[in-house]
């Protein structure tokens, strides 16, 4: 009996091998002739679900973007439930914003794939369509905290928050870019310190 395979798990998979070759030799070397050999699959079996090497650059892009999307949303539930306390509260703001960083394996490993698809971006417009939406979904989700906080008491009056957006996107961009440079340690303390420059003291909580 011949084998079922899922045709999206199989499209990830061969997704997974596109990140592999883009972190260890770059994205101009992820071929489809290097991505079915990294898959383990014949050259055949990859064309079956990508029509060129175009199709499957822009669906292992979109595959990252899904990827860190889920695991973002999934810290939104506690974090802007009004029962939460506040010291929670702000584990979840650090742990969410984290996972934007390089801080352990995987997402130094997501980074710098990130920045490959990026950089591709600037010359493909199939690729740039993707860029700008995780760029606009980023500063989003940024926006979405930092209301969030605010409307639970827990930001200094007066804040202006597109302007603490565009900050803290910043911020966040500008540490991913550092990675290989500075320590994770030191991106974790620049967040936090970031982070504590926007919230209300307890003394004056309301």
């Amino acid at each position: 009996m011949p084998k079922i395979v899922d045709p999206e798990a199989r499209r990830l998979e061969i997704a997974e091998a596109v990140f592999r070759v883009i972190q260890r030799d770059g994205l101009a070397q992820a071929s489809l002739r290097s991505v079915a050999d990294e898959a383990g699959l014949a050259i055949g079996s990859v064309r079956h679900y990508f029509r060129g090497h175009d199709e499957l650059i822009v669906f292992a892009m979109r595959a990252l973007g899904d990827r860190l999307e889920a695991r973002l949303l999934g810290h939104l539930p506690d974090l802007l439930d009004p029962a939460t306390p506040r010291s929670r509260r702000q584990e979840i703001t650090e742990a969410l914003l984290s996972e934007l960083l390089p801080l352990t394996d995987q997402t130094r490993a997501e980074t710098d794939v990130w920045l490959a698809f990026s950089a591709a971006a600037k010359n493909r417009p199939d690729l740039a369509e993707e860029a700008a939406r995780m760029y606009e979904g980023v500063r989003a989700l940024v926006r979405r905290v930092l209301d969030g906080a605010n409307e639970a008491g827990g930001l200094l009056d007066d804040l202006d928050l597109a302007v603490e957006t565009e900050r803290l996107a910043a911020l966040l961009d500008g540490l991913a870019l550092s990675t290989g440079r500075t320590s994770p340690e030191l991106m974790r303390t620049v967040l936090q310190r970031h982070l504590e420059t926007l919230r209300r003291p307890e003394s004056v909580m309301k």
